[in-house]
This record gives C-alpha cells, sequence and structure tokens, in this order.
C-alpha cells in the first residue's frame, strides 16, 4: 500500500495524493507540461532545473524507462506530479520501471490527485512555488501537523512562496556531455527510428552523405548553458563537428577554438541573472561569428543586442505548441519548454521577428540582420516533439557558409 503525499501551493491550496518515486520535502516553482509523451526527455531536460514538473496528461510511465531517450545523464525536476502513474510498462525498447529510475535519482512524487483542477488554477493565477510532502518521517510530520494551526500554515506558506531558483546554469552545465556520442552511430540510430533531418518541404534525408555534405569541415562550439542532448545530435547529422564548452567559457576562449559557429543552447532560470554570459555573447556578436540560440539561448543573444525579456504568466511547455514563421505565414508545431520570453516591442534595430506564438503573440524567433545571427523559442531539435522545425539547422549550416 502506497503512502499518502501531499503538495501545498502558496495560495493555500493543498492536494492529497499517493506517493511514488523517492520521499521527503521539497520546495520548487510549480508549472504544467502538455505532453502526450515525452516524460523520459522532460525529466532529463535541464531546463526544469528547480521546478515541480505536472503532467497534463492523465497516464504517464506506459513504455518505462528508456536510456537511450534521455536529454542528459541525471533527472532536474525538483518533483513530479501526475493523474496516475502506470505499474506495468510495456514497450520493446522498455528498460525498468519509471517510480523504480525516479528513485534511484532521488525524486519525489505525488500520483492520484486532480491534474486538470491544478493546471486551471496555475493558468488562472500563473506559475506560484509548491511543496511536496511525502513519507513519514519528522519534517514531513511537523509540516503537515503545521498545517492545522493558522499562525504556523501562515509562516509555512510564507516559507514557500520565498523559494527561489538559484545558480540554475552553473548547477546544471555539461549534464549532457555524459551521454554524448560520435557522428556515426547518431545517424544510424537516428535512421533506425526515422528521427533523421527533415528538410523546409518536410522531406526527409535518410542518406548520411546527403545530410552531411554542406557541414563537412565546418566546426560549431556549442555553449552549454543545460543543453538537451539532441541539439548536438542535431548538428552532427549536418556534418558538423561540435565542440561542446562550460557556460563558464569566456568569448575568449571560444574564438580560440576557432569555430565556424557558435550554437546558444537552452537552460533553466531567469536569463536576466547570466550577467556575464550576456556580456560575453557580446564580444562574440562584435566578431561577426555566426550565431544560432534555441531557448534560454536565444533570450541571452536578445538581451545581449539590446532587447527585453519578461515572465510569463505560466509558461509554454509541451510538444504541441504553433508557432507562425511570418516570412511565409506557415504554421509549424513546436516542442517549449520556457517560463520568460523576449518582449516583442523591444527588439532593437537590425533584429527582426521571426516567429511568433499563434496563441498569445509573445515571440517565438528573431532573424538579425546587423550580424550573421538568428535565434528561436522553441525547440527544433524535438524531442520530444514534431520534426517540423527540424529545417532550422540546415538554415544555421547555411548562415555559416555564407560567413
Amino acid at each position: 500500500m502506497k503512502n499518502t503525499a501531499y503538495l501545498i501551493l502558496a495560495n493555500g491550496r493543498v492536494f492529497e495524493g499517493t506517493a511514488f518515486g523517492a520521499e521527503g520535502v521539497i520546495t520548487g516553482e510549480t508549472v504544467f507540461t502538455t505532453g502526450m509523451n515525452g516524460y523520459l526527455e522532460t525529466l532529463t531536460d535541464p531546463s526544469y532545473f528547480g521546478q515541480i514538473v505536472t503532467q497534463t496528461f492523465p497516464l504517464i510511465g506506459n513504455y518505462g524507462v528508456i536510456e537511450k531517450d534521455f536529454e542528459s545523464d541525471r533527472c532536474h525536476v525538483r518533483g513530479y506530479i501526475l493523474r496516475d502513474i502506470c505499474d506495468e510498462p510495456s514497450n520493446f525498447r522498455c528498460g525498468g520501471k519509471l517510480e523504480d529510475w525516479l528513485k534511484k535519482q532521488n525524486i519525489i512524487g505525488l500520483a492520484g490527485i486532480d491534474t486538470r483542477a491544478l493546471t486551471k488554477i496555475l493558468r488562472e493565477s500563473g506559475v506560484m512555488n509548491g511543496m511536496i510532502v511525502s513519507g513519514e518521517g519528522e519534517e514531513a510530520k511537523s509540516i503537515l501537523a503545521s498545517l492545522k494551526d493558522e499562525g504556523k500554515k501562515s509562516e509555512l506558506l510564507e516559507k514557500i512562496k520565498s523559494y527561489k531558483i538559484e545558480k540554475a546554469v552553473e548547477s546544471v552545465t555539461g549534464s549532457a556531455s555524459a551521454i554524448e556520442e560520435d557522428a556515426a552511430t547518431v545517424f544510424a540510430e537516428s535512421a533506425e527510428y526515422r528521427f533523421v533531418p527533415v528538410k523546409n518541404d518536410g522531406t526527409k534525408i535518410y542518406d548520411q552523405a546527403e545530410a552531411m555534405k554542406d557541414g563537412n569541415g565546418r566546426k560549431v562550439v556549442l555553449w552549454d548553458f543545460g543543453a538537451k542532448a539532441n541539439i548536438r545530435r542535431e548538428l552532427l547529422k549536418r556534418g558538423l563537428e561540435v565542440e561542446t564548452v562550460s557556460a563558464l567559457a569566456t568569448a575568449e576562449e571560444i574564438l580560440r577554438r576557432n569555430p565556424d559557429g557558435v550554437m546558444l543552447s537552452n537552460g533553466p532560470g531567469d536569463p536576466k541573472e547570466n550577467t556575464r554570459i550576456i556580456s560575453e555573447i557580446q564580444k562574440l556578436v562584435a566578431k561577426k561569428v555566426p550565431i544560432f540560440g534555441i531557448c534560454l539561448g536565444h533570450q541571452l543573444l536578445a538581451l545581449a543586442m539590446g532587447a527585453d525579456t519578461e515572465k510569463l504568466k505560466y509558461g509554454h511547455r509541451g510538444p504541441n505548441q504553433p508557432v507562425k514563421q511570418l516570412s511565409t505565414g506557415r504554421v509549424y508545431i513546436s516542442t517549449q519548454n520556457h517560463g520568460y520570453a523576449v518582449k516583442n516591442d523591444t527588439l532593437p534595430a537590425g533584429a527582426e521577428l521571426s516567429f511568433i506564438n499563434t496563441n498569445d503573440n509573445t515571440c517565438e524567433g528573431v532573424r538579425y540582420t546587423s550580424t550573421p545571427a538568428f535565434s528561436v523559442q522553441f525547440h527544433p531539435e524535438a524531442c520530444a516533439g514534431p520534426l517540423d522545425t527540424s529545417f532550422l539547422f540546415d538554415d544555421f549550416v547555411k548562415l555559416i557558409n555564407e560567413a
């Protein structure tokens, strides 16, 4: 019989459910993601650092744990909330049960609650901090007892509200490097599961030589702010040599590697907190190095160019987010995971809005005319999610070759 666990939101709302995974008490920023699948990519995506993630799809864990689908070498979420967790997964690639893996990763989970009700709260009130209390430890008992005393409950809620995600980027940089593979292995495995490069007309390229011809002989430095492993894989599939550097690297260190281009990766946290990185990006821009930014990298590049960012009410998370390419009018379905966005009306001269979110018209992409650079808020590497926008990696190769 499973133990009872609780979610205590900063607004005082309490959800009671069943515990899974590890036991204990954790506080984090409570968010929701709308994916029907891709829970392994979500759990191992460094961008979720510091967050309690709620899955809106009611059943999670049905295909178990598949290490080849990991986006980094470990789980980064603070806590995990589900409607139901599958006890008996079934898939030919399955390597174990989700709950067993979460225990090994020391991730505290809560199941059996009304995740639709929780999601509605987060949509209406905005993301808020929360605390998961699981197990029979003294800390858990003390917290649950405090809920019955108005004075102590008020102190507890203030403690929950005061939680802040700190040192996010430096905490996750390099976590994908442990699962890196060579280009030949990457392409062979991609072809086996139809995850090959997709051109902007929607056709797939299964011939390795054809896919890699334009990028051969070119080197890209992947600046890792919490990179998903598939960003590197997509660069390798185009024939590019990829060198990964830590978020702590400087522009001088990157330039010493003589890159033909620089990839600014995704990552967690508030982009404005990364003042040193923003300053270093400005040095790369001054050297006219071709740059492609994704997610946090997109925000950091915009800040380096003089734009501003803002925190969204509840963010965009899930592999079903529609974005419109303004140059063509075409709408693509994208994978996203972010709580901040570049403010459209702050883009400087020499910067053009290239994609918008069709739900709220927020910035989803910028193309720069003053320097060889472009960026997108969504994830064209598509893990998990549709392959619709992977052609942007080909655009990066083209930008490098033209430069």
